[in-house]
């Protein structure tokens, strides 16, 4: 098929979906169920057509403002830790998502066939694509998928500062924070509704555990290590009694923890495009919801989830208790 007609495809399945404006402005559009940003279409589809997925990939999937950041320098730092010190890691000098390269923002932003061939094994990728809208290759392959996932009160405070600081649409007022949370609670956000972005990747854990890792930012933050060594075993990097032994699960840990990135040069004064990386550190706490939103709108949450999760054995402590 040529380029144009390739054009025309897309163009004409795009003309075809419901649009509306996220509350920042953005426009979105709903694609196979799920609020996707428009400027994100062409690229998934993309990816859905061309991505050709091995066995030793390495897929990080999330929410937006999920641990997203978090989990990329960790699973870089586990895979690398033969070939970098903790003190010569590029971590010290890259942002983690220039790292791990999302497949909507970066790999097929802007090509629609980029040559990924010459990445050596294993390929790590991420990206907010919900499960039921990722490449088939991904699906049908052996490739490990981590998704980590956040309570949504949270991870809806957490995005809308991030979505502010950066005002991707700068001509539009963003609409007030009751506005914003009802659109949120109505599934009208960035990939979207967040409890079917939840449950398609709690479902394929349960069904296929060797195939999609499902983790929450509370647990992590409760125990990191334990955390770590979960990911490193999933991942196919067992960390050996050796390495415990020399506190490298600690240092992996302390290296990539909040603090500790948000206070690199890189990231107090980097940019990735429009996006500036101190925007990916804000607070990073568990709990920080309840300095924005009202005890109605919690309520109305918890009510929606345990409707929307009823009987699928997926819970969220939204107040930093964690749960395994």
């Amino acid at each position: 098929m040529e380029k144009t007609e390739v054009d025309d495809d897309i163009n004409e399945l795009f003309e075809t979906l419901p649009q509306e404006r996220n509350w920042d402005g953005r426009w979105l559009c709903q694609y196979k169920g799920f609020w996707c940003p428009v400027r994100c279409f062409r690229p998934i589809v993309s990816s859905q057509r061309h991505f050709d997925a091995r066995d030793t990939d390495i897929l990080l999937a999330s929410m937006p403002k999920s641990g997203t950041t978090w989990l990329k320098a960790l699973v870089f730092s586990i895979i690398n830790r033969n070939n970098y010190s903790i003190d010569q890691t590029p971590l010290l000098t890259s942002n983690p998502h220039a790292l791990v390269r999302f497949l909507e923002f970066n790999v097929y932003w802007g090509n629609d066939n980029p040559d990924l061939d010459g990445i050596p094994n294993p390929r790590m990728f991420s990206t907010h694509m919900p499960y039921e809208l990722l490449p088939k290759t991904i699906l049908e392959s052996k490739c490990r998928v981590v998704y980590i996932c956040r309570n949504p009160l949270d991870q809806f405070i957490s995005h809308r500062h991030f979505l502010i600081e950066n005002r991707i649409e700068k001509d539009m007022e963003p609409l007030d924070i009751d506005e914003a949370f009802e659109m949120f609670c109505k599934g009208i956000h960035p990939f979207g509704p967040f409890w079917d972005h939840m449950m398609g990747y709690w479902q394929a854990s349960l069904n296929n555990s060797r195939k999609v890792l499902f983790l929450k930012y509370e647990d992590l933050k409760e125990d990191i290590v334990f955390s770590v060594k979960k990911i490193a075993e999933f991942i196919g990097f067992h960390l050996s009694e050796e390495e415990e032994k020399q506190g490298l699960i600690e240092q992996i840990s302390r290296l990539c923890s909040f603090e500790n990135l948000k206070n690199l040069e890189v990231n107090k004064l980097g940019k990735n495009r429009v996006i500036q990386n101190s925007s990916y550190f804000r607070k990073g706490e568990v709990g920080d919801w309840t300095n924005y939103l009202s005890p109605s709108m919690a309520e109305r949450i918890e009510e929606l989830m345990q409707m929307k999760l009823r009987g699928s054995g997926l819970m969220f402590n939204t107040y930093g208790k964690a749960s395994r």
